[in-house]
């Protein structure tokens, strides 16, 4: 029997983008879904959630933020609560209000992470009813991506994504975040990978990581990234743009379209961002490693 126990009665939360540092596909399964090996690490880029206990048994959604988000069932934050009160049985009375200011569809895991922001914070409300494996077993029906924001730290991805090995001691790093105005299909990027012959992956990274070396222009490799910016050469323009303003190294994240670049020294970083926030070239944001939990009381 779950507890139904209300511990507090209402929970604003940041839920944080993510970089996937590296991201190399290794299968497709049989299901469709495609394994990979992913270095994926959490970034001090925010959406904002608050969530209230109401009288009406009901779960309502209202949006509001930089970028436009359906309000109704089809949205992760949504079919976070409704998994969360299925499972529980608890009475679904709840109003939540979400600040979106993570680029949508942009490879930055952005609906992921409300997902998972609103499982977290409901099991608080709620006098934590689930444990962490049922939470991640949740997780991972609303989405690859979301079992890592239960974590929201450095780690390397494996599976379809669920399965996560936290990074010790990733160096602290500034990033600049270019999301250019195009709309890529997260799918159609995934059915035109091709897979290639990627030998112990795995150990590869875990050798890189071992030497404690901060030179990340060793790791950074996208499989999807080829296939995205066959389409949107406009993903050229904007690495080339990153590296000329004094980037260590750049990558698009995810399936794209946004675009990230390292940096180490502070003064580079703040000189890149004036730069480049003046090129035309999309949205940019500037962001550093989370350095702990995102949560807000």
């Amino acid at each position: 029997m779950y507890k139904d126990i209300l511990s507090q009665s209402s929970s604003r939360v940041q839920a944080p983008a993510k970089l996937n540092i590296r991201l190399k596909v290794t299968g497709k399964r049989p299901d469709g879904y495609h394994e990979l090996v992913s270095i994926m690490v959490p970034v001090t880029l925010f959406d904002h959630l608050e969530l209230t206990v109401t009288h009406q048994p009901q779960i309502t959604l209202t949006c509001q933020g930089l970028f436009p988000v359906p309000a109704n069932k089809a949205n992760l934050a949504y079919r976070a609560a409704a998994a969360f009160f299925s499972l529980t049985n608890i009475r679904p009375c709840l109003s939540i209000r979400l600040d979106k200011n993570i680029p949508v569809a942009a490879g930055l895991g952005g609906g992921s992470s409300d997902a998972a922001s609103t499982l977290m914070a409901l099991n608080r409300m709620w006098s934590t009813p689930l444990t962490y494996q049922q939470l991640a077993e949740l997780a991972v029906g609303l989405g690859a991506d979301v079992p890592f924001f239960l974590k929201s730290r450095p780690c390397i991805a494996t599976g379809v994504g669920e399965i996560l090995e936290p990074i010790v001691n990733w160096p602290q790093l500034q990033y600049i975040i270019i999301t250019p105005d195009v709309h890529v299909s997260t799918s159609w990027v995934y059915e035109n990978v091709k897979i290639g012959l990627t030998d112990n992956e795995y150990e590869r990274i875990i050798n890189i990581l071992e030497k404690g070396s901060t030179d990340l222009t060793k790791i950074l490799e996208n499989d999807l990234e080829a296939v995205t910016s066959s389409h949107f050469p406009v993903i050229h323009t904007i690495k080339k743009s990153l590296m000329d303003a004094g980037a260590e190294g750049v990558l698009m994240s995810g399936s794209g379209p946004s675009v990230f670049g390292i940096f180490k020294s502070k003064d580079t970083f703040l000189t890149a961002k004036r730069q480049l926030s003046t090129q035309n070239l999309g949205h940019v944001f500037e962001a550093e490693n989370l350095r702990q939990p995102a949560y807000l009381r």
